[in-house]
């Protein structure tokens, strides 16, 4: 049986100590990192009975959901507690984490070490530090006696690295009534902060699609002694050459529209005044030409986006293949076409022997949620109080998240990584050595349950 972390004692009403509270919230975040739920194959159930295990001691009834062998979510909820009550706000978090290559780690990528003032292993970013801040929540909630207007409810799921087959796709499809809400906080937005402090809490609403497409280079195949200019892995690395040299136009839509207007005001002068000419369409490209060259996040959000990411041709070291390919990840802006995408990129690489592979998801892009709805204007209203320095705007994540399916079926699903990073620290997410600051843990979850108890919490 998995050790559970030491409950700190609270008295229903009583200030919380948050020294006390980040411990046990630093506790449980590295209970999770040390279930290994790789995905492939995710074993989130493992990390999901732990969950089960910490709720039940605390009189919180929860539900596994199996979508596959060792693979599902969890489900809990406090009920409302008074008449007449609100919508539910659910809190959303994934258990699996994407793979690693251990040689390139400082410390054991599962053992949740905490040095250099950070607790260090794959998940404390994306996403095991959101689930322990909401599992966190819970108990606080539960101990304090909060009185709820609105249930809340904590889904910890999975195989959202893996595209949701046997995560959300799967949950939404089979087991909505389980966790349907009104609202939704999920992982997406950011809290990016520099020395000087916070400079911008990002509330995501909306996202781009994120689809792959395959790239197929055909040829003769032959004898290695004996080369010739239609080898397929030449031809496929002279068209990735090309894609990779493409730059989509930039576009806005209206959520980066205010984005960048909202930005502009926490910038140099210099900077401000190119995201200011962003509105200006004579000089949009201009501008986000200027100001993809300074920022990698800048210019995802500004575009569609391709990424080659996987590489495969080849059946011995002595033979030239008949056939290459190369995976690409294609993140679309809301609205895009990818059709229209591949026919450019066919134009592009001009070569007949290169063919383009793709199915098109028409269901995968949600509408986005309000930026005039309660609980946005609840988060902005927080966001503001514990980060006066900051400018609170509007954000379209760059990539994917499982929010998407929810604002499908009509829930107002919000993204926000709570915890207050850097833009270095941003790049560790999917990377090598990801690691989240202790001080950082600590504001997180003193912001999401902030948020949680002034929403869902009576009057």
């Amino acid at each position: 049986m998995l050790a559970l972390a030491l409950a700190v004692p609270a008295v229903a009403g009583s200030a919380l100590d948050w020294d006390q509270v980040a411990q046990e919230t630093l506790q449980h975040l590295q209970a999770l990192i040390r279930i290994d739920t790789t995905n492939p194959p995710g074993n989130e159930l493992a990390a999901a009975r732990y969950l089960q295990q910490v709720l039940a001691r605390e009189g919180i009834r929860s539900e596994l959901i199996e979508t596959a062998p060792g693979r599902g979510a969890l489900v809990a909820r406090l009920e409302a507690t008074e008449p007449a009550p609100g919508e539910p706000l659910l809190l959303l978090g994934h258990l699996d984490v994407v793979g690693v290559r251990r040689k390139e780690w400082a410390v054991d990528p599962f053992a949740a070490v905490v040095q250099e003032g950070a607790v260090w292993g794959r998940g404390a970013l994306d996403d095991k530090g959101m689930v322990a801040a909401e599992l966190m929540t819970l108990l606080l909630l539960k101990r304090q006696g909060v009185p709820l207007r609105r249930t809340v409810i904590f889904l910890a799921e999975g195989d959202e690295e893996g595209g949701g087959t046997y995560g959300m796709d799967a949950l939404v499809e089979h087991h909505f009534e389980k966790f349907r809400a009104r609202y939704a906080l999920n992982e997406g937005g950011r809290i990016l902060e520099e020395d000087s402090g916070v400079v911008f809490v990002g509330i995501q609403n909306s996202e781009k699609v994120s689809h792959n497409v395959t790239v197929v280079a055909r040829g003769p195949s032959g004898h290695a002694s004996l080369p010739h200019p239609e080898n397929p892995i030449v031809r496929l690395s002279v068209a990735l050459a090309k894609i990779a040299a493409y730059r989509a136009p930039a576009q806005l839509t209206p959520t980066t529209q205010l984005f960048f207007k909202n930005l502009a005001r926490s910038q140099d002068a210099q900077t401000a005044a190119w995201m200011r000419r962003l509105s200006d369409p004579a000089r949009r490209q201009q501008a986000a030409d200027e100001l993809s060259r300074r920022s990698l996040h800048w210019n995802a959000l500004l575009r569609n986006t391709i990424s080659p990411t996987l590489i495969e041709g080849g059946i011995r070291t002595n033979v030239i293949p008949g056939e290459a390919r190369a995976n690409l990840n294609v993140r679309l802006l809301p609205g895009e076409s990818l059709a229209a995408l591949v026919q450019t990129l066919e134009e592009l690489v001009d070569d007949p022997h290169i063919e383009f592979v793709y199915e098109e998801n028409p269901g995968s892009e949600a509408p986005a949620a309000p930026l005039e709805g309660e609980f946005f204007q609840a988060l902005a209203r927080v966001a503001a109080e514990m980060f006066p320095e900051a400018v609170v705007t509007p954000y379209m994540h760059q990539a994917a998240t499982d929010s998407g399916p929810l604002r499908a079926r009509g829930v107002e699903a919000y993204g926000l990584l709570i915890f207050p990073i850097t833009a270095e620290e941003l790049l560790l997410l999917h990377s090598s050595n990801e690691h989240l600051r202790l001080r950082s843990l600590r504001r997180g979850t003193e912001f999401l349950y902030r948020v949680v108890r002034e929403f869902a919490g009576a009057p």
